[in-house]
């Protein structure tokens, strides 16, 4: 694999992502500051994001200079949030990350999504 670039690229540990007010994902945290583990070594394009939020994908959370997206999210969904960290490594049995109670809520509710 010589020339291959693969070292040095990843995105390892807590990194901080700043989260647009009144956004699905701002409403699950309570807060628009937060801070998710990564590890992954890919990125969303940010030069896509014009013609992904023309098409209804909203980018709900980014790094806090702006450059990384770190959310999306359908604003006419009640549930379809992505994002780019790995909210299960802050999970525990009894201490569901945020984003699984919620929607472990919403499932459960009458207004959720049908079977």
């Amino acid at each position: 694999m010589e020339g291959d670039n693969l070292g040095g690229t990843m995105r390892l540990g807590a990194y901080p992502a700043h989260l647009a007010p009144r956004t699905h994902i701002a409403e699950i945290y309570g807060m628009t500051e937060i801070a998710e583990r990564h590890r992954h070594r890919y990125e969303v394009n940010i030069n896509y994001q014009e013609q992904l939020e023309a098409a209804g994908l909203k980018f709900s959370g980014t790094s806090p200079d702006g450059i990384l997206p770190e959310t999306v999210e359908l604003e006419d969904h009640p549930w379809f949030i992505g994002v780019q960290y790995h909210p299960e490594l802050k999970s525990k049995p009894f201490e569901p990350h945020p984003l699984f109670e919620s929607l472990s809520q919403l499932r459960s509710t009458s207004h959720g999504w049908s079977e």
